[in-house]
């Protein structure tokens, strides 16, 4: 049924508007206002944000904070101010799913499991409560929060367009970066996209097989070589390169002999590899690297030759470092009640079920 132009802007509500482009919107419109909608479109976008804000943490300009979902599940995002030569910036760091399923074991996150994929709106609506209600000037969105984006292709896809729609957020794509454990089809398919200026982010953690598997279970199905396949393929522009994330683990694979392997595996990839120094997530086997054994290992990496950076640590001490983020609490009283609903269901149809002897 066609829709009145006057009706059209309360018939989609905001939580519609966060997961749609303009122009989706407008082919929906069925010849509602164009200037109305825009105006409201853009009045979404600036806040609040549909979700509540059920936590925040703040120290040393981080900034952390939770959106309660209604079946009681935390979207975490982390509000990173950064400076370099002079300029300041900010840059959010989103999640893409509540938990994650790659069973990575150094990882706070993964301890959760998989236990939803956010939407789009969802994913973009982080944005929003950054900008409404902290005020951030967001100029850089990294997906390097909550779960494994390419598991969630279609809803981070969305949003990344949503993100970038000049009548909306209006984002530069060479401004969001998408980290993946190494998912090789998903980064195939972001490739097939076409979006040759969209920034892609691969967390590599260690310089063979065996060490890889050992912390990272996805290396048994997608091992280091066929990764490497992959990003071969992939078609950078001239000015771009990946970013190969090494998380720095105490013992596991912080050696020097660890370094010069790495950048001899990364020889022929166009690559910056930013160490990261390891940031303890809750019963962690290890500890967090000293500044020596960090330093060491950048040292033997420039020495071989490999591009590389360090990841200054940012919100470590209040769990909001990368690799830090998810609440174990609420994910165990979110399955509880799940469980207990399963099994009252259960019970109530059992009367209907039983026989006369």
């Amino acid at each position: 049924m066609r829709l009145r132009r006057y009706n059209f802007g309360m018939a989609v509500g905001i939580e519609s508007m966060l997961g749609r482009t303009f122009s989706e919107l407008i082919d929906d419109a069925k010849g509602a206002s164009r200037q109305a909608l825009r105006e409201r479109y853009r009045s979404a976008l600036a806040g609040p944000a549909p979700l509540p804000i059920s936590r925040r943490i703040q120290d040393g300009g981080v900034t952390k904070f939770a959106q309660r979902r209604a079946d009681g599940l935390e979207i975490e995002s982390v509000i990173i101010p950064m400076w370099r030569a002079g300029s300041r910036w900010t840059t959010l760091c989103v999640s893409s799913q509540v938990g994650c399923a790659m069973g990575c074991t150094f990882c706070e996150t993964a301890q959760l499991g998989r236990l939803a994929d956010l939407s789009a709106t969802e994913i973009v609506g982080q944005v929003v409560a950054a900008r409404h209600e902290f005020g951030a000037d967001v100029r850089n969105v990294v997906f390097m929060g909550m779960g494994e984006p390419m598991d969630n292709f279609q809803n981070v896809v969305q949003a990344v367009r949503v993100m970038t729609d000049p009548m909306g957020l209006s984002m530069g794509m060479g401004r969001i970066t998408i980290s993946t454990v190494g998912r090789i089809d998903g980064i195939r398919k972001l490739a097939g996209l076409g979006w040759r200026r969209i920034n892609l982010a691969v967390s590599l953690n260690a310089p063979n097989d065996e060490i890889r598997l050992q912390i990272m279970p996805i290396n048994r199905a997608e091992p280091m070589a066929a990764l490497r396949e992959a990003l071969l393929a992939y078609p950078l522009r001239s000015c771009q390169f990946f970013m190969i994330e090494y998380v720095l683990i105490p013992g596991v694979n912080d050696a020097p002999e660890h370094a010069r392997e790495l950048a001899q595996f990364l020889q022929p990839v166009k690559c910056c590899v930013n160490v990261i120094p390891y940031n303890p997530r809750r019963d962690s086997p290890w500890p967090a690297p000293t500044e020596e054994q960090v330093l060491r290992f950048l040292s033997t990496l420039q020495k071989a030759g490999q591009f590389c950076k360090r990841r200054i640590t940012k919100g470590r001490d209040f769990m909001a470092a990368c690799g830090q983020l998810g609440n174990r609490a609420l994910s165990r009283r979110c399955r509880s009640a799940s469980s207990f609903d399963q099994i009252g269901s259960s019970l109530r149809v059992l009367p209907n079920s039983i026989q006369p002897l």
